[in-house]
């Protein structure tokens, strides 16, 4: 099974003259509040959110919705990978003029001037993440297993509606609250098929082998850590595999990918826990949830009620 048939959820020149003088490094202003840096401009046309994920290496994320705003020529540090979820977004990038519709990606090099702008009059609505290139080069490195350099994407727009669903659906998943492994998961599953079907050196993941042993190893782990802020990370290293491997064999042998077989484990114990009495907030502190209202929402997915409503039917 290849990084195309797999799912995560249970179940893509300027040139320097006297032009560099405009070029400017961007680092938007930030207000720091709890776990994320949040930047939120509001107006009655346009609105922007910009925050931090410090679990995915202080991964900058940005929503928004422009009409009259454009951005001048200007670069970043990191990729620019972006999804546009409504209007038509447009922008000068590599000595080119790009518009990218509609559930297109638009997908920028580090160090690589650019500007940005509504295309049509409507304006535009997108989310933007900007992963730094080390941690593209461990995604890249990850999906054949040996070391690779950064990659590159000469390509500035992309139309691959299965990616541009993904990059999505990690991005508005980024906006909750969520544990950790499922943050990370979520993340090198995207950037792994971002990277295999359209970098510009492209290799195939590397192939999976019989690891039924080692991934029941892994249940076994999870069932008796599940309480716990387990990692990505962590896991692929107990039974010596990269973490794109272990998540993509994990989903083979179990049908699910980790972060959905741990919460099914919370919630089996969750439900143990309820039928004895315990209060719902205190089976969300033991059980690993990240708040009782999470806790709530994901029993309420899972089983139909609130564990509230299941105690009560148990007593």
């Amino acid at each position: 099974m290849g990084v195309d048939d797999e799912s995560t959820d249970g179940g893509e020149d300027s040139g320097i003259g006297d032009d560099w003088l405009n070029i400017v490094a961007v680092r938007p202003l930030v207000a720091r509040q709890g776990r994320k840096d949040v930047m939120a401009m509001e107006s009655p046309l346009e609105q922007a959110r910009w925050w931090r994920d410090p679990r995915l290496g202080d991964l900058d994320l940005l929503r928004a919705t422009f009409v009259t705003h454009t951005y001048p020529r200007h670069m970043h540090d990191e990729f620019v990978i972006g999804v546009i979820e409504d209007g038509v977004q447009g922008f000068t990038y590599r000595g080119a003029n790009h518009t990218t519709p509609t559930g297109g990606i638009f997908i920028l090099n580090p160090a690589e001037a650019h500007t940005g702008y509504a295309a049509v009059a409507t304006g535009y609505t997108y989310r933007v993440l900007y992963p730094s290139a080390a941690l593209l080069q461990r995604a890249a490195s990850n999906l054949v297993d040996r070391p690779r350099d950064v990659p590159f994407f000469s390509q500035a727009v992309i139309d691959d509606r299965t990616l541009a669903r993904i990059l999505s659906r990690l991005h508005r998943s980024l906006e909750t609250p969520m544990p950790g492994l499922e943050r990370e998961s979520r993340l090198l599953w995207a950037l792994g098929r971002l990277i295999a079907r359209h970098a510009d050196t492209r290799q195939a993941p590397r192939t999976l082998g019989q690891e039924r042993p080692a991934i029941q190893r892994t249940r076994a782990y999870i069932e008796a850590h599940y309480a716990e802020d387990l990692s990505l990370e962590r896991l692929a290293t107990l039974v010596g595999f990269n973490p794109f491997y272990f998540l993509r064999t994990f989903h083979r042998e179990v049908g699910l990918p980790p972060h959905a077989y741990l919460e099914s484990v919370r919630i089996a114990r969750a439900k143990q826990l309820l039928a004895v009495g315990r209060p719902p907030a205190q089976v969300a502190r033991a059980t690993g949830f990240v708040d009782q209202s999470h806790f709530t929402t994901r029993f309420r997915r899972f089983v139909g009620v609130t564990p509230g409503r299941y105690a009560h039917a148990c007593t």
